[in-house]
C-alpha cells in the first residue's frame, strides 16, 4: 500500500475531552474515527488490525472443532419474552418495525442459537456440537467510554457448546480456557483467567482479564500461585482456593473475554431436548464463551505503547513492514517495495516526498507497525537498508540482498 494513498490522518495532539490512551493513540494515528459515543468507524489501519484478530479467533475456534455461522443481529421480541429477558436485559436496544412489531438488536445470541439447535437435535448421537459466530452485537450501555473498550456496537466472537452431559461440558469448557490463553499471547497480551459470578447461569463463571491502569475493573491476584479472583466476589474467599494462601495483590484490569457454564437455562424455554441412549428425554447442557474482538484491540494498545505511539504485536500489526523513504531514491525503494509484495509481504510504503524524514519517523512512531525498513542515499552506498523492530531501540544496517531472508527468519 502506497501510504500517499492510505485513507487517513494523523494527529500532532491528542484530541480534546478523550481520556483513555487506546482512545487516543488509535485516533491520532488514523486507525478510528468516532462517529458518536460508544460507536466507531474502523478506518483501513484499523480494519486490518482487527480482521487479524479475528482470524487468529477464528482460526483457534476451528482447531477445537467450532463450526462458524451467522445469526442475525435483529430478533422478535418473542424470543426474549420466553427466556423472560425482555424486561429484565437492562442494555437491550428495542425498536418497532411494520406493524408495530417489536424487536431487540441482539447483545448476546442465546435467544437465537438455542431454538436453531432445536430444529437439529434429536438424539445423543447428535451431541456435542460446537457453533460459533463473530458479528456486530448492541448494548445499549449507560456510560459507553474508554474508545473502543466500552461501546455500544463492538464486534464479538460468540461460541456456544451443546453438550449431553455436564460431564462433556466440563471437558470442553476447560479447554476453552487453554485456547483462549492462547490467542491472547498470539495478540501480544497475557490475561489473568479470573473466577467471578455466574450471573443467573451458574456459581461461577470465569473472566479473562488484562492487567491496565484503564481497566474499570480490579481483581486479586495470589501472589503464590497466580490465582485471581473478580473483586466482586473477593470477600467470599479470604485465602486462594487453588493453594490455601492469604497473600493477594490488587490490580486494575480490563476484561477481554468471559465464559459460562449455561446449563439448561436456555435449552429448556425452547424445548431444545435430546433421547439419550435408553430412549429417555433429556434437556441439551449449554456453555457460552464470548471474547471481544474490538475490545482486545483496544486492550492491546493500552499495554503495547511508549511515549512515541502504538507497539503492535507481530501478528496483528497492520502491515508486516513499513518501507520509508528518505531522499530521492524513488527507483531503488520501489524495486524493494515490488521485491517484499512479490514474496507476499504486507508493505506500507511511505513514498510521499513532501514530508521531512523526522516527520516520516514520528508518524511511523506513533502508527506502530512492527517492523521497519528505512533507505536512503546514505543507506544505498553501502547497497544496505536499516532495520529496526518497533519495540527495539537498536538499529542495524542489513545488506539489501538479505532482507528477504531476514524478515522471513524473524515473521
Amino acid at each position: 500500500m502506497l501510504q500517499s494513498k492510505l485513507f487517513y490522518k494523523t494527529l500532532k495532539k491528542p484530541p480534546k475531552n478523550i481520556k483513555a490512551l487506546s482512545h487516543i493513540l488509535l485516533t491520532r494515528a488514523g486507525f478510528i474515527d468516532q462517529a458518536s459515543v460508544g460507536s466507531f468507524s474502523f478506518l483501513p489501519l484499523g480494519f486490518r488490525v482487527l480482521r487479524k484478530i479475528e482470524n487468529i479467533v477464528r482460526e483457534e475456534m476451528e482447531a477445537i472443532a467450532g463450526q462458524e455461522i451467522l445469526m442475525p443481529a435483529l430478533v422478535s421480541k418473542d424470543n426474549w419474552q420466553k427466556t423472560e429477558r425482555w424486561q429484565t436485559f437492562d442494555a437491550l436496544f428495542k425498536l418497532k418495525g411494520a406493524g408495530n412489531k417489536e424487536y431487540a438488536l441482539n447483545p448476546t445470541h442465546e435467544e437465537i442459537i438455542s431454538p436453531l439447535a432445536a430444529k437439529y437435535v434429536f438424539s445423543y448421537k447428535d451431541l456435542p456440537f460446537y457453533l460459533f459466530q463473530i458479528q456486530t452485537k448492541f448494548r445499549n450501555e449507560l456510560r459507553a467510554k474508554s474508545g473502543i473498550l466500552r461501546t455500544r456496537e463492538f464486534l464479538m466472537k460468540d461460541l456456544y457448546s451443546f453438550h449431553a452431559s455436564e460431564k462433556d461440558l466440563d471437558n470442553y469448557y476447560e479447554k476453552i480456557g487453554e485456547v483462549y490463553s492462547k490467542i491472547f499471547k498470539r495478540c501480544g497480551i497475557f490475561a489473568f483467567r479470573t473466577l467471578a459470578l455466574g450471573g443467573t447461569f451458574s456459581d461461577y463463571s470465569h473472566e479473562y482479564q488484562a492487567v491496565s491502569e484503564s481497566g474499570e475493573d480490579t481483581i486479586y491476584v495470589c501472589q503464590k500461585c497466580s490465582f485471581a479472583i473478580n473483586k466482586e466476589i473477593k470477600n467470599k474467599f479470604k485465602k486462594c482456593p487453588n493453594c490455601k494462601s492469604f497473600d493477594f495483590r490488587q490490580e486494575k484490569s480490563i476484561e477481554v473475554a468471559n465464559i459460562f457454564k449455561l446449563g439448561t437455562k436456555y435449552s429448556l424455554p425452547f424445548d431444545l431436548k435430546f433421547k439419550n441412549k435408553d430412549g429417555k428425554e433429556k434437556p441439551v447442557v449449554m456453555g457460552c464463551y464470548g471474547l471481544g474482538l474490538s475490545r482486545l484491540m483496544g486492550a492491546v494498545v493500552e499495554i503495547n505503547n511508549d511515549k512515541k505511539g502504538i507497539i503492535w504485536p507481530e501478528e496483528i500489526t497492520p502491515f508486516d513492514i513499513h518501507l520509508i523513504a528518505i531522499g530521492k531514491i524513488k527507483k531503488e525503494a520501489e524495486k524493494i517495495y515490488d521485491d517484499l509484495q512479490k514474496n507476499r509481504f504486507e508493505v506500507l510504503y511511505d513514498d510521499r516526498r513532501d514530508i521531512s524524514a523526522g516527520e516520516k519517523l514520528a508518524e511511523a512512531d506513533l502508527i506502530g507497525i512492527s517492523k521497519r525498513i528505512i533507505i536512503s542515499e546514505r543507506t544505498l552506498k553501502e547497497k544496505s537498508v536499516e532495520i529496526k523492530n518497533r519495540k527495539e531501540k537498536n538499529i542495524r544496517l542489513l545488506k539489501i540482498k538479505s532482507i528477504k531472508l531476514e524478515i522471513n527468519n524473524k515473521c
